[in-house]
């Protein structure tokens, strides 16, 4: 069972498992170019390519890198990053599917307390410091892929991290709206939030997680 499909139908109860039982299947958010049964070669060439377009970002930025300074980065020609990725939009779309899936692995099958094992709220705590640290370290990349506000809350990453959120919640506190709390929260870690605080009020990454830690003491005690 995807946990797409899990995170799009009626909440469970609590008394029934958090997730589907055996290993999970990762939402996938790339194209259907990307699909997962890629020969050896292809899925090397396309790994190679992810890899050139990360350290371009960490070096220029989203906004300065184009699939010319990719293909150069990787050493092949420009029309095997169109090939794979479309257009520039897709290999940033891409790069975001490689890290969201890391990220839903990490809370769906991980070990605790971000993964399955711990306390609903400790698990609420690491699932937020760990968003936190993913967008510091590739806010330019989550910048340029936001979404327009009419599709921001749709996305389908989006929605599993705000499920994620509301079980959590159900379990810490059942007796609260836990939809809308949940929002509230994930309000806190948006890319938007987060380039305000870090780059134009000079905050601290370790200051921003533990106002976290605190918010959610707060919410769940």
């Amino acid at each position: 069972m995807l946990y797409a499909e899990f995170m799009s139908g009626p909440l469970p109860p609590l008394s029934k498992p958090e997730f589907p039982v055996g290993e999970p299947e990762l939402l996938q958010l790339g194209t259907e170019q990307d699909e997962p049964c890629l020969r050896a070669d292809a899925a090397r060439n396309r790994a190679r390519l992810l890899d050139a377009a990360a350290r371009l970002i960490a070096e220029h930025g989203a906004a300065g890198v184009t699939m010319e300074a990719v293909a150069a980065e990787a050493s092949v020609g420009k029309g095997t990053v169109f090939r794979r990725f479309g257009d520039r939009t897709g290999l940033l779309t891409a790069l975001l599917d490689h890290s969201e899936k890391k990220l839903q692995a990490a809370f769906l099958c991980g070990p605790p307390p971000l993964g399955p094992g711990a306390p609903p709220a400790e698990r609420l705590r690491a699932f937020g410091c760990a968003l936190l640290r993913r967008s510091v370290d590739e806010l330019d990349l989550q910048l340029a892929a936001e979404p327009s506000p009419e599709r921001r809350f749709s996305v389908p990453a989006r929605q599993v991290q705000h499920a994620h959120v509301v079980m959590l919640l159900r379990l810490a506190v059942p007796e609260a709206d836990t939809e809308l709390l949940a929002h509230t929260l994930m309000a806190q870690l948006s890319p938007a939030l987060i380039h305000h605080l870090t780059r134009q009020c000079g905050m601290s990454l370790e200051r921003i997680e533990a106002n976290w830690a605190d918010l959610v003491a707060r919410v769940t005690e």
